[in-house]
């Protein structure tokens, strides 16, 4: 049995130093950022050990909450696959993503896809549940200055989630597997998705493919970056209008009735 098991571990071993070594890395350590964000950089983090610790008594504990997760995720997300990539690869971060890329490419796709998600966005909204459901803090319906806030700390956020998945993984995993990265990358994004409503996470299948392919095409995540949070404000934005309004029409009309209630 010793002898057995002795045998199995070299061969292991064996098969570890015969691999890529750097495929072996991002995989490895792509898991390991991940489970560190979800357990010490995350919200429930917050609630479990900071809030009661040091804000209590806060006014827009909610939106503090939400700035801890989004600001903070910093550190897995982007921090510290920056190093693996400067220290253990010796790379430069251009090579991953962080790089205005091919510019002209990149603001066609941008508008193409933001277009086309502001309107998918317009008639989604216009379900009362899906208007009430969004932005997550309700103060940031009352309040324009809590809802930019809360906007600005998820633009940071998006970039440092399209950092890990469309500049660290895809890029990374790119010279073993190339147009493949694609799909790898997408699995993770798609899985962190599950507990969200299900047309949301059946449509992470195909907004992680297509933002992986504006990443590959232009050699850069800014531009994924600006598709997501454009997304994500639009989401917001239109929900809270129709939430102060109580216009949940799709029409035109619909969007001037909106315009004249609230100026």
């Amino acid at each position: 049995m010793h002898t057995w098991l002795v045998k199995e571990i070299q061969l292991f071993w064996d098969r570890i130093k015969s691999s890529d070594k750097k495929v072996i890395a991002i995989l490895v350590s792509i898991a390991l950022f991940q489970t560190l964000s979800w357990y010490f950089f995350s919200r429930r983090f917050f609630r479990e050990n900071l809030s009661s610790q040091f804000f209590t008594g806060i006014d827009n504990l909610k939106l503090i909450e939400y700035l801890y997760w989004f600001l903070s995720e910093t550190i897995p997300l982007f921090i510290m696959p920056l190093l693996i990539i400067k220290i253990l690869f010796k790379e430069k971060i251009k090579d991953y993503g962080v790089s205005a890329g091919n510019v002209s490419l990149g603001v066609k796709y941008t508008l193409l896809f933001s277009v086309i998600m502001i309107l998918i966005v317009w008639f989604s909204s216009a379900n009362a549940e899906f208007a009430g459901r969004y932005p997550h803090i309700q103060e940031a319906k009352m309040n324009w200055t809590i809802f930019f806030i809360y906007e600005f700390g998820m633009l940071i956020y998006m970039f440092n989630w399209e950092f890990a998945w469309r500049g660290y993984m895809l890029f990374g995993l790119e010279e073993k597997f190339g147009f493949y990265a694609i799909f790898i990358q997408m699995i993770p994004f798609v899985i962190l998705h599950n507990g969200k409503p299900f047309l949301e996470t059946f449509g992470a299948i195909f907004g992680g493919i297509a933002l992986g392919f504006l990443a590959f095409r232009t050699r850069s995540v800014f531009y994924p970056v600006l598709v997501h949070f454009v997304t994500m404000f639009f989401i917001d934005f239109f929900s809270v209008l129709r939430s102060k309004t109580n216009e949940l029409g799709i029409s035109p009309k619909s969007l001037y009735n909106i315009i004249e209630k609230l100026f």
